[in-house]
């Protein structure tokens, strides 16, 4: 059965709240986004909208973990990345604050809505900054068990979370480790590295490919920072050619991350990166179309994994 990742968000936050009263939830006229109605009715004084003031809302938070609170914020990606940048960099990371920032709605997720909407960087930005995780989730259950982390972890973490309603990909003894790579499927024709919730385009393009034949191992990074490279390096020796897919600028993000490993490693691999192209802005048009045009779809994945695969 497929869940609403932000339903399993705001119920995992209810539930850590209902043991911890220092957590708190900040908003920014972004309540209907985060889907936090339940939390609100559960714990009304656990919840500060600050309306469309997002440097507002992380400086506040910043100024609530100096005062021993827990707070989580939960905005649209695009606006807490990109309008309160400054304030992320100085009153979060720089300043070492225990402020969790959640992204929503990253990538294509708000479609016709356009380039003004669209979160294409927020990862780029996350990790050029100092002194904070990045963690993506994928499912149901890898977003319950990395908002208990982000809870419990002392200091800043980014968690781009998605609006997807996803089944889980796991199996029912998944653990989150934080910086260690999942491997989905075993191959050794090709390698495909995704993040977050496009890892079940891959799913399915992994299932089509192997019915014709070819053999592919898939893995997802759901913490690029802290990331185990080692572990990462190892898995990616398995075959000599990589994909990465990700809904996301290919400049500073999942393929960026794999191009300076590869370098760095002396991998010798033909490497090919699925995202938006540098220095570009997506269309406005509906989310799925946006994804089959710059073919982060599972057709679009399977056309360029073979074309990978035979050269």
């Amino acid at each position: 059965m497929k869940t609403e990742i932000r339903d399993v968000f705001i119920q995992t936050l209810s539930a850590l709240r209902e043991s911890n009263e220092l957590l708190t939830v900040l908003v920014s006229d972004s309540s209907s986004t985060c889907r936090i109605k339940p939390f609100m009715e559960k714990y009304p004084d656990s919840v500060v909208n600050v309306g469309i003031a997002e440097q507002n809302l992380v400086g506040m938070a910043a100024g609530m973990s100096l005062g021993g609170m827990i707070p989580f914020t939960a905005n649209a990606a695009p606006f807490l990345m990109g309008r309160s940048n400054e304030q992320v960099k100085t009153d979060i990371c720089y300043s070492n604050t225990n402020v969790k920032l959640v992204g929503l709605n990253p990538g294509f997720a708000y479609g016709s809505l356009g380039p003004t909407h669209h979160c294409l960087d927020d990862l780029s930005t996350a990790l050029s900054f100092g002194n904070i995780e990045v963690l993506v989730p994928s499912d149901p259950e890898e977003t319950a068990q990395m908002t208990e982390y982000a809870f419990r972890k002392e200091g800043p973490v980014y968690i781009r979370l998605d609006s997807f309603k996803a089944e889980s990909i796991h199996p029912d003894d998944y653990i989150f480790q934080v910086g260690e790579p999942v491997q989905l499927t075993e191959g050794t024709d090709l390698t495909i590295v995704t993040t977050g919730t496009i890892v079940h385009e891959a799913l399915e393009a992994e299932k089509e490919l192997k019915a014709k034949g070819f053999s592919v191992q898939l893995i997802t990074l759901p913490s690029l920072r802290p990331l185990n490279r080692k572990a990462l390096t190892s898995l990616l020796q398995n075959t000599g050619k990589l994909l990465s897919v990700e809904e996301h600028s290919v400049h500073g993000g999942l393929g960026a991350l794999l191009a300076d490993l590869i370098l760095e490693s002396g991998l010798n691999m033909r490497f090919r990166k699925l995202g938006v192209p540098e220095g570009e802005f997506a269309p406005a048009s509906p989310r799925e179309d946006i994804k089959a045009g710059y073919k982060l779809n599972a057709p679009g994945i399977i056309e360029e994994s073979i074309r990978l695969i035979k050269g």
